[in-house]
């Protein structure tokens, strides 16, 4: 049987002063009227019946059907019958906008952003059994805030995984359960500021809020360039800095891969100055042209930190991501994870070590696998037909590509000819540091993007190229080439 809404209580923020020169309609009239026009109580919403709110407020039920009464013949209530009351559908609020929440753009036609997975394929009936689970086996104790560091649960199930899969040294002990990796890179900033480091390198390019990040912890950011093989580690000595922040399997956003050579060279680094790691692995699992690469932390576990989360794996939404710290970091940082939030949510956080358990991400990334080369092996194939001239590269694992274009195209016309379009793609100087001479140089991601949407995508992308040619060149353009193809 369907319930009866209208007998269901709704609560309402309003009260009545006796003995006051306003009639206690009136005050009822007043405060409704006033929070509808300054948007408190928007259009649509629900608010108690009659007798209802009569029986809050402590008046009889006539006083209030009164006012709504009155109410509803200004236009502010809507009053059916059999049916709640309710603020009018129709009213114009011409109170205050500037809280309001802004128009958005346009969605994209064709979204090749670039590191957004395929939100689409989350394995919700694995999940939902998952948090079943957690919901009907967690213990009392554990819906208390708890160890802020995580469930023991999870932690240990991540030390076996990422042992299993990553090659990490994971002691369940030194797992540190975050809110994502923005979350994760905090809070190792502060606890690296806390301990008295004073600067932090950074990758160029990457992500450029990630800096940011550093600078709000009192950390000095510096810039270390990348090239084919990774990191520069003979910058890196240069700079004077104590920590740096590293993506060696797949480095975002250009793709490479830190060498072997580099990588020796980054451990001598750490070993001589005494200094710290951020290992920010954040899409290794991904690989198509090569076997996976192990961790970095698993070389040199007391000295590096692995940062890993759920958002490309799983989805951004369910903000779940975890630290494996060295003995060094390991209690600034719980503290610090303690002041930030008492811990992240501990009910999704057993559901993850169920799925993780049971197998379900394993499953769920042998099938996104198969279906993220798919869309790679298109893009790739519709790129060198439709734009002759262009060189892709960073192609053997992630969730994006890069492709090169000769110099005579004109990025800020490139771009205003895609939006005209409504196709979206970032190029590489969203990530610099400062301006880049280079080549434009597009980051097109095939995450989120269906096949059958790459074709019609690419050749909206070529004749954006194609208007943003100068004219000084004419457009010439020589063959297409797919270098870089081991990256």
């Amino acid at each position: 049987m369907a319930s009866n809404q209208t007998s269901q209580p709704v609560e309402l923020l309003l009260s009545v002063t006796r003995g006051g020169r306003m009639r206690l309609g009136a005050q009822i009239e007043d405060q409704l009227r006033c929070a509808i026009r300054k948007g408190a109580a928007k259009p649509g919403t629900r608010i108690p019946s009659t007798r209802d709110l009569a029986r809050q407020i402590g008046v009889s039920r006539h006083v209030v059907v009164e006012a709504y009464a009155q109410l509803a013949t200004e236009g502010y209530l809507s009053l059916r019958q059999g049916a709640p009351p309710r603020v009018s559908d129709a009213l114009s609020v011409t109170g205050e906008t500037h809280g309001s929440r802004p128009s958005s753009p346009p969605a994209p036609r064709f979204d090749f952003r670039p590191s957004m997975p395929d939100v689409s394929a989350f394995p919700r009936t694995a999940w939902l059994r998952a948090m079943r689970e957690a919901i009907t086996t967690i213990p009392d104790a554990d819906l208390q805030y708890g160890d802020p560091a995580g469930v023991e649960a999870l932690q240990s199930s991540l030390s076996s995984y990422l042992g299993r899969v990553r090659g990490v040294v994971a002691d369940p002990a030194r797992v540190v359960v975050t809110s994502g990796y923005t979350q994760s890179l905090a809070l190792v900033c502060r606890a690296l500021a806390a301990r008295g480091s004073s600067r932090v390198a950074f990758e160029d390019p990457t992500d450029t809020e990630y800096p940011q990040i550093a600078s709000r912890a009192g950390l000095e950011p510096v810039s270390v360039p990348v090239d084919d093989d990774g990191l520069q580690v003979d910058r890196l000595a240069r700079t004077g800095a104590e920590a740096v922040v590293v993506t060696p399997a797949h480095q975002h956003p250009t793709g490479a891969v830190l060498s072997g050579e580099r990588r020796a060279a980054l451990l001598r680094w750490l070993r001589e100055h005494d200094a710290v790691a951020i290992e920010d692995d954040y899409d290794a699992e991904y690989r198509y042209d090569r076997g996976a690469i192990g961790s970095l932390q698993g070389l040199e576990p007391d000295r590096v930190v692995y940062a890993g989360s759920a958002s490309k794996t799983l989805a951004p939404a369910l903000r779940l991501g975890w630290l494996v710290l060295p003995p060094r970091l390991l209690e600034s940082v719980r503290q610090e994870k303690m002041r930030a939030d008492h811990g992240s949510a501990r009910i999704q956080q057993r559901a993850l070590a169920s799925f993780l358990e049971r197998g379900d991400l394993d499953r769920h990334l042998r099938r996104m696998r198969a279906r993220y080369r798919t869309r790679r092996d298109l893009l790739v194939d519709e790129l060198a037909r439709a734009i002759p001239g262009a060189t892709v590269r960073g192609i053997a694992a992630g969730l994006h590509l890069t492709v090169e274009l000769p110099a005579h195209y004109d990025e800020p016309t490139l771009l205003a000819e895609a939006a005209a379009r409504r196709v979206a793609f970032n190029t590489m100087r969203d990530y610099r540091t400062d301006a880049d001479p280079s080549p434009p140089l597009l980051m097109l991601g095939y995450g989120q993007i269906s096949e059958s949407s790459i074709h019609a995508g690419v050749r909206e992308i070529a004749e954006a190229i194609n208007a943003a040619t100068s004219p000084r060149t004419g457009g010439a353009r020589p063959g297409a080439t797919t270098g870089g193809g081991a990256r």
